[in-house]
């Protein structure tokens, strides 16, 4: 019934359910979560009811007199109170917000009763206006605000709850034979005509109640009879990709040559008239349940005991007006779930019992939400990535998937690593392809970033106070995370031929290129030192002679550093340091930064600056570097230079060098410092 009430059971404490087994052996890409809401089992004196609004299970003893239980997913804190027995509850909820409990007892009322701390508990009733109408049911769609569904129509009110009484907002005629809420989008869906599937939107917003176009579902067949042909069970509503979707299960096809089920997607936008854009493919007969997860349609067959999931971002058949889609992975059961053996801890060492899947007291709601009535547990369906990764081989059709989902980073970094390394090292082009799709997602989010960043500095963002930053998903994986998590540990393990490796660093660079991403220093950085590894400094000189490697200050102080292994690249970093026109003088603290104290000596020699450098500076970068012969041969060579220059090689007073003159004396005893030579 559209109230969402399930068989009878009662509020109870809570469990954790364990998972079983590993994504390995079943490949298990769907599993209910671990912590479930536990009600318990069934009996005469219960009722439970679920709220799809607020996602709280409600547990109504005898009518409220012995107690009312409520609990949700999200609060691990029951809501406990007592309520008159007036009669058999027929739809109970909270208002957003839990302040303002709604109660349905009979056909023509509702009552009231407001959990609003020092207001009296007193319960005040609201009759429905339409005579002779019945009330179907109501949702609240704020804290504030509530719509009875009548099958002759509905009634938007406002609820005063200081002055416990309500005031009619807006109410419209229209013949009901059931009614669907979708409270994410705060959608209500009546079901209208005889046959029921002349569908009529209405949207909430605000204490506004807006009729939006109404559409009509095509039946399989042309109905034999003039009596109710859709039922509320094959309906469904979701939020996909931020759009709102009705999902109608269509039991045979249109098409007489095609066997099985499918589901059918019906866009529902804010303006305009509602399409079908969308048809999954279920190749099967039977009975199903929907859900909705992480975007994903979600499909479970109770005879065969498995789901299936449907992408509609991924591309499909298209026949001109609607896409067609088969399943993204083959059909799997929800992963094997063992619920905890009830009772006090000390009986605990019970095992758990698995738990029967897909049994036929399940009731599935939207999004994400399933009830096992019979064994009183409520959970929210989740979809687990890295099963995904060895079901789909084909690695672009798996990163347009995983670049789809909420918590793909992880996955996504784990499959580029496995593509790198054996037995699963893919070919250069299969790589390349990963490479771009990553960028492509990276270059989105850097041009909005981009384009906000204008926006707040032209001062616009005042005027448009809609416009907000860009959201960082996980889906964007930059260069930080491709180093870190990828590149470098490929390029440390050395298990790859070093053509290859060389390969896919450049492949990489020339994705960011291709994407006018600027390539961050440290990529190229990797390419020179897997160069130098490997004696490949003709290749190095190359990619510099080409500007395949973007010139930048790191990138030639590295270079700088490589001058004794490799004597050209001192001039190809000084040659790249003009290009940048970088001053002297930076260059040198760039260089002592990195403690490349003699690669800083010779360029400071090679531009004719090394007579006025500070001694003082250079020995302390030397003595930093903990290495004595080192530390020797600078201070041998400002011994020199001293000599040369004044005809002594002791230092003066005003370079403050005595602590570098003691510490020489230290290691090297008195006798090894430079004598005056005297001509």
């Amino acid at each position: 019934p559209p109230s969402g009430a399930a068989p009878g059971a009662a509020a109870a404490g809570e469990g954790e359910g364990r998972a079983r087994g590993g994504a390995e052996g079943g490949g298990w890409y769907l599993a209910l979560c671990a912590r479930p809401v536990h009600f318990e089992k069934a009996n005469p004196v219960n009722c439970v009811f679920f709220d799809e609004a607020n996602k709280q299970v409600f547990a109504v003893r005898s009518g409220g007199a012995t107690g009312v239980v409520v609990k949700g997913l999200e609060d691990r804190n029951p809501i406990s109170f007592r309520m008159e027995d007036k009669g058999e509850v027929k739809c109970i909820k909270f208002s957003l917000g839990n302040k303002i409990l709604a109660v349905q007892r009979t056909l023509k009322s509702v009552d009231f009763l407001n959990f609003i701390p020092d207001s009296p508990q007193l319960e005040y009733t609201q009759e429905c206006k339409t005579k002779n109408a019945n009330i179907l049911g109501f949702c609240w769609t704020s804290s504030t605000e509530i719509v009875f569904i009548t099958d002759q129509g509905i009634e938007f009110y406002q609820v005063l709850p200081e002055k416990r009484s309500l005031k009619l907002l807006k109410n419209q005629s229209i013949n009901v034979n059931w009614y669907m809420y979708c409270p994410e989008s705060s959608v209500i869906l009546l079901s209208t005509t005889v046959l029921g599937n002349v569908l009529q939107p209405f949207y909430f917003k605000s204490g506004t109640m807006s009729k939006l176009s109404k559409f009509e579902i095509e039946l399989p067949a042309a109905p034999k009879s003039s009596k109710l042909s859709l039922s509320e069970r094959d309906i469904a509503m979701a939020t996909i990709y931020g759009q709102l979707y009705v999902l109608y299960l269509r039991h045979h096809s249109r098409t007489s040559n095609s066997t099985g089920a499918e589901v059918v997607l019906y866009h529902l936008p804010r303006e305009g008239s509602c399409k079908k854009t969308h048809i999954l493919k279920l190749n099967r007969t039977g009975k199903f349940a929907l859900n909705v997860v992480d975007n994903l349609v979600v499909v479970h067959h109770q005879d065969t005991e498995t789901s299936v999931i449907f992408d509609i971002k991924l591309k499909g058949e298209f026949d001109g007006s609607t896409t067609i889609h088969q399943f993204v992975l083959p059909p799997r059961s929800i992963q094997p779930y063992q619920i905890p053996a009830a009772g006090p801890a000390s009986v605990t060492s019970q095992a758990p019992v698995p738990c029967k899947l897909y049994s036929s007291s399940w009731i599935v709601f939207q999004p994400d939400i399933i009830i096992s009535a019979s064994e009183g547990y409520l959970w929210s369906l989740q979809v687990k990535l890295e099963p995904v990764v060895t079901l789909l081989l084909d690695k672009g059709k798996l990163m347009d998937f995983l670049l789809q989902r909420k918590e793909c980073k992880m996955v996504i970094l784990s499959v580029c690593s496995q593509m790198l390394s054996e037995p699963e090292r893919g070919s250069l082009s299969v790589i390349a392809t990963v490479f771009d799709k990553l960028n492509h997602e990276y270059k989105k989010y850097l041009e909005a970033e981009q384009s906000y960043a204008m926006v707040v500095e032209t001062g616009l963002s005042r005027s448009n106070p809609l416009l907000k930053r860009p959201v960082r998903t996980q889906a964007v994986i930059d260069q930080s995370d491709m180093y870190t998590h990828v590149l470098s540990v490929f390029t440390e393990k050395k298990e790859a031929p070093h053509k290859f490796t060389i390969a896919v660093l450049m492949e990489y660079i020339r994705s960011l290129n291709q994407f006018q991403i600027a390539v961050q220093h440290y990529l190229y950085e990797l390419v020179i030192k897997t160069l130098v590894q490997h004696n490949l400094f003709y290749m190095l000189h190359q990619f510099l002679q080409y500007h395949v490697l973007s010139d930048s200050k790191p990138l030639a102080c590295l270079l700088l550093s490589l001058e004794s292994i490799y004597p050209p690249a001192h001039q190809l970093s000084l040659d790249m340091l003009k290009r940048l026109s970088t001053a002297n003088d930076e260059i040198v603290e760039v260089l002592l930064s990195k403690h490349q104290v003699l690669a800083a000596l010779r360029f400071i020699r090679g531009i004719g600056g090394h007579d006025s450098i500070s001694a003082r500076k250079f020995l302390d970068a030397a003595k930093q570097a903990e290495d004595e012969m080192l530390f020797y041969t600078i201070f041998r060579f400002f011994e020199q230079r001293n000599q040369r220059l004044r005809g002594n090689p002791s230092f003066t007073p005003g370079e403050h060098c005595e602590e570098h003159v003691t510490f020489f004396k230290q290691v090297f005893g008195e006798q090894a410092l430079m004598k005056p030579t005297t001509f």
